[in-house]
């Protein structure tokens, strides 16, 4: 990342490279179309790019992005509440595309995840999908450890009482 604040683009270019899949995972388990994710992924890395002289030299790299990606998630949100409260509803709807057959492979990951408060959502997507640390996530979220442990403990077991139906 220091490199990278020097304008390195080989270094650039490896950020990139190691980050992106981790943050397009985070904005995928957000319930969100592979479309959307990839949007929300381009605005993130605009946003880092434009803050990237914040960065202090030293610090765990990984809740900063996340923090970073957090927001544009959240400002997208808001955005697109307003854009729905200005939209007017419509007479016939237009028919859903016929969705593939489900294989018995057992249950389906983004509908458990699609079923937790966002907050817990969000903090099993860093924690389980991501691999960050308890501290990385209380760092990414702005709350402490304690708190994410405590939404974790919830979400997981909602989790297990879902799996156990």
């Amino acid at each position: 990342m220091v490199r990278y604040q020097q304008a390195d683009l080989e270094a650039a270019n490896a950020l990139i490279d190691q980050v992106s899949p981790m943050l397009h995972r985070f904005f995928m388990s957000q319930a969100v179309s592979r479309a959307h994710a990839d949007d929300l992924l381009q605005d993130t890395w605009l946003r880092i790019h434009e803050a990237r002289h914040t960065y202090r030299a030293g610090e765990p790299v990984l809740p900063w992005f996340y923090a970073i990606a957090r927001h544009v998630r959240v400002d997208d949100y808001r955005k697109t509440r307003r854009r729905q409260n200005r939209e007017q509803a419509v007479e016939v709807l237009p028919e859903p595309e016929a969705r593939p057959p489900k294989t018995e492979r057992g249950p389906d990951l983004d509908a458990l995840l699609s079923s937790l408060p966002e907050s817990q959502r969000e903090v099993i997507a860093m924690l389980k999908i991501s691999g960050m640390s308890l501290e990385e996530v209380a760092t990414a979220t702005r709350s402490s450890v304690g708190s994410v442990k405590q939404k974790a403990h919830r979400a997981y077991e909602k989790l297990r009482a879902m799996l156990g139906k």
